[in-house]
């Protein structure tokens, strides 16, 4: 299902996880601007957009400090070929429309340079419906948020396995467009088995969440996917798909086949 225009942009990323979530959980996938070339960047947001239901796009960024090796590299080398936020927006608005609405996960410096309100302008020109960003305490976001709510865009809050029940139904109140629950403590490109006690913090989440809940943090296999079935609304794969792009694999077709029967 494509979600309606008549939408604002945070409701069109809810509605393409609640459509994809019927085949099981929406895919949510996660690229680094640029990387590993830029100049391939348009042909590979489309090629992934036409796989998933919606497209995190990672700001390159000197210190991805939640990210594992695998982003940090790619945010690395996507720096040195001049990736900047200001090139992905201008990308983004001169490329035709994709079918998945699109976020940026941007570190805040990034954004605090651009200026907020100039960003949420150039976001809704970029046809931006979110923003993920993961060093910005939730207590610490009004800002942002109100700039970006002008807009209709989104700002997802993260929730981890330690936020507390209260915290956990402050932030759900406040995120737009999904939660990421965010499966452990430490840093991106683990594997997670998903155990028990994983899956039932995510029902918390789920429990006390208006929005679509996605889980995020070492999703890599078909079998994660299967294991999260029920429990959330959509799934967030990053360093794996980073990788697949860096070997010049087919990422669509890998992304396809992470649902059961490869849809």
């Amino acid at each position: 299902m494509t979600p309606g225009t008549d939408m604002l942009p945070h409701e069109r990323i809810s509605a393409a996880i609640r459509a994809g979530s019927t085949r099981g959980p929406a895919l949510v996938a996660f690229m680094t601007a640029g990387y590993p070339r830029r100049e391939h960047f348009r042909e590979q947001l489309a090629a992934v957009a036409g796989a998933v239901d919606v497209v995190e796009i990672g700001v390159p960024f000197t210190d991805p400090m939640a990210d594992g090796v695998t982003i940090q590299r790619s945010s690395r080398e996507a720096l040195a070929q001049g990736v900047t936020l200001a090139w992905i927006l201008d990308e983004l608005a001169a490329m035709p429309a994709v079918q998945a609405p699109l976020l940026l996960m941007s570190y805040l410096n990034p954004l605090l340079s651009f200026g907020y309100a100039k960003l949420a302008e150039a976001a809704g020109r970029a046809r931006v419906a979110g923003f993920i960003v993961p060093d910005l305490p939730f207590d610490e976001g009004g800002e942002l948020a109100g700039a970006l709510e002008t807009h209709g865009i989104a700002l997802v809050q993260m929730a981890t396995p330690v936020t507390t029940p209260e915290r956990l139904r402050k932030v759900c109140g406040a995120s737009r467009g999904f939660v990421y629950a965010v499966t452990m403590t430490g840093t991106t490109g683990k594997s997670v088995a998903v155990p028990d006690d994983v899956i039932a913090y995510l029902r918390r989440v789920r429990a006390v969440s208006q929005v679509p809940v996605c889980a995020g943090f070492g999703i890599r296999s078909r079998e994660q996917v299967a294991r999260l079935a029920g429990h959330v609304d959509g799934v967030v794969v990053g360093s794996a798909l980073v990788e697949v792009l860096e070997r010049g694999e087919d990422p669509a077709a890998w992304l396809r086949g992470l649902r059961q029967g490869g849809e």
